[in-house]
């Protein structure tokens, strides 16, 4: 009990994303929540040593960071069906160990680490912000289950996002569909996940933009010339790694010369159905478009 009283509503939120996104690394932990990177670090000492969070170093990046996942406590306080990043139908793993030994060891480790980086780079905008939020952060596995089940899946693969999220800034709210591209699919790869989307919204989902971030310049303009030509009721923009995902970071492949912000992107969250849209987004305090 001693434990318990001794988490902060901070930590909470922090032990809820690793329930859900498996892994962050100190960087991503200080920008999203802390005002420095030394109280990040003193914190997460404590709740290492509280055994809410689990604790190694990241040998993927050269950096020798420490990541953080769910530690024992942690995981009593948000237990999660998230525990395997490659098997979501895998077994439940017998301890809080196995479970953080999957995600060390999973392929997918990089991956993961680059698609919540968007989202913490969000978070770390609206601690800036008082106008800006991140009203939505869904892991894949979240966002695949919600999605497999609706009219859109029967005609074909159902859309797997590596994240969607909803984002409030400028007096607009947008929500999106995250690709994080490594620059290792094929070109026909991307156009069949697009496929997907594009069957989503037409059988009544939402009408949200698909952001295909990309890790350099040559990469964006190869999928823009191949998407220049292709019909899509979807919107679709792209976007590098490096750049802030809040700003003017984001080309859309039917319009592509301007680059805008997040919040401009088109979106819709469409209509009110829970077969065609489940969990559809709505925030009468917030304008949506």
């Amino acid at each position: 009990m001693d434990r318990l009283r001794r988490l902060t509503a901070r930590d909470h939120e922090l032990l809820s994303w690793l329930a859900e996104h498996y892994v962050l690394a100190t960087a991503q932990i200080a920008a999203a929540q802390f005002p420095s990177l030394r109280a990040a670090r003193l914190r997460l000492a404590v709740l290492s040593a509280l055994q809410a969070v689990t604790r190694f170093v990241d040998v993927t990046s050269g950096d020798r960071q420490y990541l953080y996942t769910l530690g024992p406590l942690g995981a009593v306080l948000y237990p999660t069906q998230y525990n395997d990043p490659l098997r979501a139908d895998g077994r439940e793993p017998r301890s809080n160990v196995e479970r953080t030994e999957r995600i060390i060891g999973s392929r997918k480790l990089g991956h993961l680490i680059g698609t919540n980086q968007l989202f913490i780079d969000l978070h770390a905008y609206a601690r800036t912000d008082p106008n800006a939020r991140v009203h939505r952060w869904w892991s894949e596995q979240h966002a695949t289950a919600v999605y497999a089940g609706v009219p859109a899946a029967a005609d074909g693969p159902s859309i797997r996002p590596d994240g969607h999220g909803i984002w409030e800034a400028g007096g607009r709210q947008v929500g999106f569909f995250l690709e994080h591209d490594n620059g290792t699919e094929t070109i026909g790869t991307v156009l069949r996940k697009l496929q997907a989307y594009d069957r989503l919204t037409a059988h009544g989902g939402p009408h949200y933009p698909v952001l295909l971030r990309v890790p350099g310049r040559r990469r964006e303009q190869h999928l823009l010339d191949v998407l220049a030509g292709t019909r899509l009721a979807i919107p679709v923009a792209t976007g590098i790694h490096q750049e802030h995902p809040a700003g003017p970071a984001w080309t859309l492949t039917h319009d592509p010369g301007l680059r805008r912000w997040l919040h401009e992107l088109p979106s819709d969250h469409g209509p009110d159905h829970p077969i065609t849209n489940p969990h559809r987004y709505s925030d009468s305090s917030a304008g949506t478009q």
